[in-house]
């Protein structure tokens, strides 16, 4: 037996579909005496859960030093194990010397 009846269950995904946040988890948790869990819960076996995107501090989606020298040895056509060692450089300056070979 289900935790929701065909109704909540329909309610549910169109709210969602409408506004895809976590506010609208909030809400509809709170208007269905829900924990927010459920919510997320329910709408992952509805097929519309949609995880929010982490982004850094600085707004940007994150991307680790190793994708970094990935990119580099890319841009200067040659091997990754070429470069090998260089992830262990501080992120800034990685990030500069792509900037640089883009």
């Amino acid at each position: 037996m289900s935790n929701y009846n065909e109704m909540e269950t329909n309610m549910l995904v169109e709210a969602y579909l409408d506004k895809p946040t976590a506010e609208t988890v909030e809400e509809l948790a709170e208007h269905l005496n829900r924990s927010k869990k459920s919510i997320i819960g329910k709408l992952s076996r509805e097929g519309v859960y949609r995880r929010e995107v982490y982004v850094s501090k600085t707004g940007e989606v994150p991307i680790t030093k190793s994708e970094i020298v990935e990119n580099i040895a890319t841009h200067l056509g040659i091997e990754v194990e070429d470069i090998s060692g260089l992830e262990k450089a501080p992120k800034a300056a990685l990030k500069r010397l792509e900037g640089a070979l883009s």
